[in-house]
């Protein structure tokens, strides 16, 4: 988070370390000290390129009907994948009207004289999803997930901006979509596959692995106004999941389906994402973005606030809706930014010690290590413990926190001049994104020093006068 004002008593703030602040007593430093990464670990996920120019064929709305080629890698880097998904600026507004036209002849005579309040669902999105990626839309009711998929499935128009999606879409976007209530399962099946791009031979051929994956060889041939809403779910997906697409996009209708069909749901997710399909969902169920997600979206007011990590972007949405338990942070061996090695000596990179006087220079320095889901600037808040974890300073990175990179990264906590403080302390290192002030991990380390100070008993040497009276 953003520096805070640290609470009374004695305090010492870290500040960017300085030359023209190196020597004022009263003013703490924080040195930041990069670590080469170590030479081996897991490779991070390769970076998404764009499509070759001229790769694929679009239409007037942008979208194309063709899979785009892979951008050629430079030589010696990962390969890229190629971006199936691509939104750049994209708006979409509605307007609500206070009053309606009701017939065709009042919609004439009113002409012109309608009023009403623009309502803008999406601003600005821009957003590019690779081949193969599964990616979460969250947000609040209300905050453009769902409009946002129906704008790349190209059910809606953007009001402002582009969109193009590569290759054969298959969307489950709301309970019922495309299916006609007096028609029968059965033809609504063939119905819907059509309009997803399956000739008749194509839908004959799996007809009967739909009706199975669905569940409905008793009902297929009723009517579907008389399903129930597990049901029209139940069909609905299986017609989706069955016309092999490229990219799948499901909004929030399998928490309709119970709880067999939902994991016979997430068994054909995961089923392909191992044959590097691409999965675009909404969801309020951010569990499930966390463990089936490579990325996330947060939507908020129409505006997307994240794109990265779903474990941090699901924090951030948790924060936002007054859900986070706790502080939020993670248990520092499993964060993406891990506080590993906490030291103690008179300058940065000296020799380490545990004892020091009153008056002495401290420099306590942290060592992190950093994967690739770490946000791009962090924030240290560190604590000075004392007797029963009692805080009796805090040091902080600058205001707007440090930037990041995955490795070792080692930051100094400098203090010109220790107080006249008596007693063995520790430290608790609490770790934030910088851009959001949401807790990453936080950690105490066992580690101790010493502070050596004049008086006899008690933390802070304190002037006093002890007079009787009679």
């Amino acid at each position: 988070m953003p520096a805070q004002q640290s609470p009374a008593g004695p305090t010492v703030t870290g500040e960017a370390l300085d030359a023209s602040d190196a020597s004022d007593p009263d003013v703490s430093d924080a040195a930041i000290t990069p670590t080469p990464a170590p030479a081996t670990g897991p490779a991070g996920p390769a970076p998404v390129a764009g499509p070759a120019d001229g790769a694929g064929r679009t239409d007037g709305a942008g979208r194309t009907d063709a899979v785009s080629e892979a951008s050629t890698a430079t030589q010696g880097s990962p390969p890229v994948a190629p971006v199936v998904i691509r939104a750049t600026g994209v708006s979409k507004k509605f307007i609500s009207y206070h009053r309606r036209a009701t017939s065709l002849k009042e919609l004439f005579v009113r002409r012109g004289q309608a009023s009403g309040d623009d309502f803008w669902a999406l601003r600005d999105i821009d957003v590019e999803i690779g081949n193969g990626q599964t990616v979460g839309l969250a947000g609040a009711n209300g905050s453009g997930k769902s409009t946002l998929l129906k704008v790349l499935a190209g059910i809606l128009r953007p009001t402002h901006g582009e969109v193009s999606v590569s290759g054969r879409i298959a969307s489950l976007l709301e309970l019922g979509a495309g299916f006609n209530g007096e028609l029968t399962g059965r033809d609504n099946v063939y119905l819907n596959a059509s309009l997803l791009g399956l000739s008749r031979r194509e839908i004959d051929r799996m007809f009967d692995s739909i009706v199975d994956f669905a569940e409905l060889p008793h009902k297929i041939d009723d009517e579907v106004k008389h399903y129930s809403s597990g049901q029209y779910v139940r069909l609905g997906f299986a017609v989706a999941v069955h016309v092999d697409p490229d990219v799948l996009l499901v909004d929030e209708v399998l928490a309709v389906g119970d709880e067999a069909f939902q994991k016979k749901c997430l068994a054909k997710i995961e089923e392909f994402r191992r044959q590097g399909r691409t999965i675009l969902f909404v969801t309020h169920s951010l569990d499930l973005v966390e463990s089936i997600c490579d990325r996330v979206l947060v939507l908020e007011s129409g505006s997307m606030i994240f794109d990265g990590a779903p474990e941090i972007g699901t924090r951030l949405l948790r924060q936002r809706l007054g859900s986070l338990p706790s502080d939020g942070s993670v248990p520092y061996d499993a964060a993406a930014v891990r506080p590993v090695l906490a030291t103690f000596a008179r300058d940065p990179g000296g020799l380490p010690q545990v004892q020091f006087d009153p008056g002495e220079k401290l420099t306590v320095s942290l060592t992190l290590d950093l994967t690739q889901d770490a946000p791009e600037r962090i924030y240290l808040h560190v604590y000075v413990l004392g007797q029963h974890d009692l805080p009796i300073w805090l040091m902080e990175t600058p205001v707007g926190g440090i930037p990041s990179r995955p490795g070792l990264l080692t930051v100094d906590f400098t203090v010109p001049k220790i107080p006249e403080l008596l007693g063995a302390f520790a430290i608790s290192v609490h770790v934030s994104d910088a851009t959001t002030g949401v807790p990453i991990t936080k950690r105490r380390f066992d580690d101790l020093f010493g502070i050596s100070g004049p008086q006899a008993g008690g933390l802070l040497k304190v002037d006093y006068e002890a007079r009787a009276r009679g």
